[in-house]
């Protein structure tokens, strides 16, 4: 199990090097700069400017200086926003970003693992339909459209939640629909799947011939069975749901970290969008990482594989 968890480890480290890489050296081939907007900045200011962020250095020499301030946990300073650094401007929208996305992400498990549960248990009866319907429309309408749609339907019409901004706990129940909606489709196929797929196993089989109930044939062996590929499908999930919210953000007002990250780009803050970049790379290589340890653990065949 050592040597798997650190074969691992290294791949994880790997891979947010060759993010951090790919990313440095793309907002570094992108025309202009961050201060090309800014009308008739006289030629010693701009000096001033790039040799405050090490933009006079030569590439490979930034590069080297970005790594090492990674390593010690430094992002650096916006670029747009004055006297601020890109960790303080993580730490302010992150909480509430992760806030919508884990409250989008548990409705989206309880639901879809649910509605999967049930259809699986009624294949080809009419809630079985009825979710594969479902499903299809929320894995192919994006997450913006169910936003400007319960926006319209249940802000603007009925009234009943606040259209946009953020604060009380009515503000949260739209975004984390919108959000989730999607990913309760996907969950709910994938459990859907997975039941059928264990229900023709012959333990199943076997479970019934001993005179268990179905009661106890769903609990013990089918839904335990089951749900272990959710698992994998949360873990990313999870990661996917908090960097994908940046659209809903915006389009709720919600100040998040997604707020940022598009202003970044639209402003080319170098330093912001790639400190955003890389923290939501490290992210989704944890959550990777920590999946398939947990695999590793309830499944050895993997460690020996």
């Amino acid at each position: 199990m050592l040597k798997y968890t650190l074969k691992r480890a290294l791949m994880a480290i790997l891979t947010i090097w060759v993010v951090v890489t790919i990313t440095f050296f793309l907002m570094n081939s992108i025309p202009g700069d961050p201060f090309t907007d800014q009308k008739k900045i006289p030629p010693e200011i701009m000096e001033k400017l790039e040799k405050k962020y090490g933009l006079d250095q030569p590439l490979v020499v930034q590069y080297g200086k970005y790594l090492k301030n990674i390593l010690k946990g430094d992002l650096g300073d916006s670029m747009k926003y004055k006297n601020r650094s890109v960790n303080s401007i993580i730490e302010e929208g992150f909480p509430v970003s992760f806030k919508v996305g884990m409250l989008a992400i548990i409705f989206a498990a309880v639901v879809g693992i649910t509605f999967g549960t049930i259809a699986g248990l009624n294949r080809a009866k009419f809630f079985d339909f009825l979710v594969i319907i479902l499903a299809v429309i929320g894995v192919s309408v994006p997450s913006f459209v169910f936003a400007a749609l319960f926006q319209y339907v249940f802000g603007v019409k009925l009234k009943w939640f606040p259209v946009a901004r953020w604060g009380t706990p009515a503000h949260y129940v739209m975004p984390v629909l919108a959000l989730g909606i999607g990913y309760v489709a996907y969950i709910a196929r994938m459990m859907r799947t997975s039941m059928l797929d264990v229900l023709n196993q012959d333990y199943i089989r076997t479970a019934r011939a001993k005179g268990l109930s179905s009661t106890q044939v769903t609990w013990r062996h089918t839904i335990r069975n089951a749900i272990l590929p959710i698992v994998t499908i949360l873990g990313v999930s999870i990661a996917g749901i908090v960097v994908g919210s940046f659209v809903i953000e915006n389009i709720f007002a919600i100040p998040g970290i997604g707020k940022h990250f598009v202003q970044s780009i639209t402003h080319q803050d170098y330093t912001l969008i790639m400190g955003t970049t890389v923290f939501y790379a490290v992210i989704l290589v944890v959550m990777m990482f920590l999946i398939d340890i947990f695999y590793g653990i309830v499944d050895p065949r993997i460690r020996l594989e």
